[in-house]
């Protein structure tokens, strides 16, 4: 159940994020979005369990996922600056 709460986290984390840093080269779509909240869910939580935010097996909740998809989204913007 724990995945399945990330990618929930996550979808809305996406969302959330885009409306925070909007721009011309992010991905733009509803998957590239839910993609973008999942994974920066992900990087939260790996984040937080190797600083010892959150105890091993717990994710990272709704402010974590969307600081997360915010740094995926920034990196995401440095190198689609690069092609």
């Amino acid at each position: 159940m724990g995945i399945i709460w990330t990618i929930i986290i996550g979808f809305v984390a996406g969302i959330i994020a885009k409306f925070i840093m909007p721009g011309s080269n992010e991905p733009s779509g509803f998957i590239l979005t839910t993609i973008l909240g999942i994974v920066g869910a992900f990087v939260a939580s790996y984040l937080g369990q190797a600083t010892g935010w959150y105890a091993p097996g717990e994710g990272a909740g709704l402010i974590g996922a969307v600081v997360g998809a915010i740094i995926v989204l920034f990196v995401w913007g440095l190198v689609a600056k690069r092609r």
